[in-house]
């Protein structure tokens, strides 16, 4: 199947939330313990402005995952250091996307001075830290058992790349 990239709008609302809360619901990958308003999406657009983000579309037109950058910190002494987030919808994963849209924000990063990139990951989400520790991230921290959601407590690994 054929993918696409196109940078994020409001016509990408529905199915982005849509993704997110099935990660939010089936999973630790997406923090929240319980689905969000489709509100959210303003606010993801409000963290990602002057930064790359993009979604993901299927050849029939869906979109099937999105993608940002955003600040790690809004103190302009860390101007140079972005933090990540993406995910694709479970339907069409392992087709090498999350590679493709990570590749991608990595050189807009590039592009627009970003020097750092940096991921958190729930310890109970293997899989994206060996996505991460393949695609040239370190694990350069974790905070033990902060986080809770399901009745299981969980950690927050901090990946980082170099650009």
């Amino acid at each position: 199947m054929e993918y696409t990239f196109e940078p994020m709008a409001q016509e990408h609302r529905r199915e982005v939330i849509d993704i997110f809360n099935h990660y939010i619901e089936k999973s630790f990958a997406a923090y929240p313990g319980r689905p969000v308003d489709y509100a959210v999406y303003d606010h993801f657009l409000s963290l990602s402005r002057s930064y790359p983000a993009l979604a993901v579309k299927s050849g029939d037109g869906k979109t099937v995952g999105f993608a940002f950058l955003h600040p790690y910190h809004p103190a302009d002494s860390f101007r140079k250091t972005a933090m990540a987030t993406y995910f694709i919808h479970p339907g069409h994963t392992g087709r090498g996307i999350g590679t493709k849209i990570l590749n991608i924000l990595l050189k807009k990063a590039h592009e627009c001075g970003i020097e750092q990139v940096l991921v958190n990951v729930s310890s109970l989400n293997p899989g994206s830290i060996g996505f991460h520790l393949k695609n040239g991230f370190r694990e350069c921290g974790r905070f033990e058992d902060i986080g809770a959601k399901a009745g299981k407590a969980f950690s927050v690994v901090w990946m980082q790349r170099r650009l």
